[in-house]
């Protein structure tokens, strides 16, 4: 029942009064904490899974966000006993884990999702029908210092959000990776710069920065004749055209590029994807962002950072 954690609740309180699920309980070790958010949402408060599956043994589906190290307990925990999981991002701590969890979930036949939130960010969904073939990114995700999901690196914390878009928009293997990053205020990469070339030809450019004085959340791409921008904040996207290809509408500051502002209705993205994890249970589908996309994402998460460390020893600069 952390920052994040707490939310989940809050989404699913929502949909209880809309009349589609049952809110249980909410479980954390910090008995006072559970108590709060429990009192908050109208719901029963546990210290462990094991004391809330041994009450409600009639549990189908939970949403896993506790600190990631604990994501494989957790979430095992939860699947043996036969409840279907949304596993907060990164999925895990190490490939390994990832697997683990991806052959739980085989052998007891659950639904496991990832929380990649920006998959159900509306402007993100009305870029997919137009893409094409992208071939250079330029991505920021800037954010204040904040003391929670320190556990992990700025990579796994903030830029795996991106990495699992632009993996999802590419659709190519990566070819080569160049990386710098530093700790500023924790003992852990706080801001990183990332360059990364798919086999595709595809070059792609992100920075993450988690000691930044300004939020900025933005997505830039280019493909043959057009330029799309996303702002993930804003829930936004411009489409820029050459000579009014793809649908474009208006004229911009050039008169041979045309603008576009595809229509978006804007929505919750963390509702929007505890209600595709709940229709993924429900007909036992397999959910938008499975356990395998959580692993790619963390596993190109955990090469950045290893290109990192080695930037650091080439330079001289140890890490903590």
């Amino acid at each position: 029942m952390g920052a994040f954690g707490r939310n989940h609740a809050r989404v699913y309180q929502q949909l209880q009064q809309a009349g589609s699920v049952r809110l249980v309980g909410v479980v954390d070790l910090d008995g006072a904490r559970a108590e709060a958010v429990a009192r908050e949402f109208g719901c029963e408060a546990f210290g462990s899974v094991e004391q809330m599956l041994t009450t409600h043994s009639e549990v189908q589906a939970a949403s896993v966000a506790v600190p990631t190290v604990l994501h494989l307990e957790v979430a095992r925990a939860l699947m043996e006993a036969g409840v279907d999981v949304l596993i907060e991002k990164p999925v895990a701590a190490t490939l390994g884990e990832a697997d683990e969890l991806i052959g739980v979930a085989l052998e007891h036949k659950r639904v496991a999702q990832v929380g990649h939130l920006e998959r159900f960010n509306p402007a993100v969904r009305a870029t997919l029908p137009l893409i094409k073939r992208p071939m250079f990114f330029e991505v920021h995700r800037l954010s204040v210092f904040s003391p929670r999901a320190l556990d992990v690196d700025v990579v796994l914390d903030l830029m795996i959000h991106d990495l699992d878009i632009v993996l999802t928009f590419v659709k190519s293997e990566v070819k080569e990776i160049r990386a710098v990053g530093l700790p500023i205020l924790s003992g852990k990469v706080d801001i990183a710069n990332v360059r990364i070339e798919f086999e595709s030809g595809c070059v792609a450019n992100f920075t993450a920065s988690r000691v930044s004085t300004e939020r900025v959340r933005k997505l830039r791409f280019f493909q043959a004749g057009q330029y799309i921008s996303i702002d993930y904040g804003r829930q936004e996207v411009l489409v820029f055209s050459v000579g009014g290809a793809g649908g474009a509408t208006r004229p911009s500051v050039n008169p041979q590029i045309s603008m576009a502002k595809p229509a978006i209705t804007a929505e919750e993205p963390l509702l929007a994807e505890i209600e595709a994890f709940l229709q993924s249970v429900r007909e036992r589908s397999r959910p938008v962002v499975s356990l395998e996309d959580g692993r790619r994402a963390l596993e190109l998460g955990l090469a950045i950072l290893g290109e990192i460390g080695r930037h650091a020893g080439r330079i001289g600069l140890g890490r903590s």
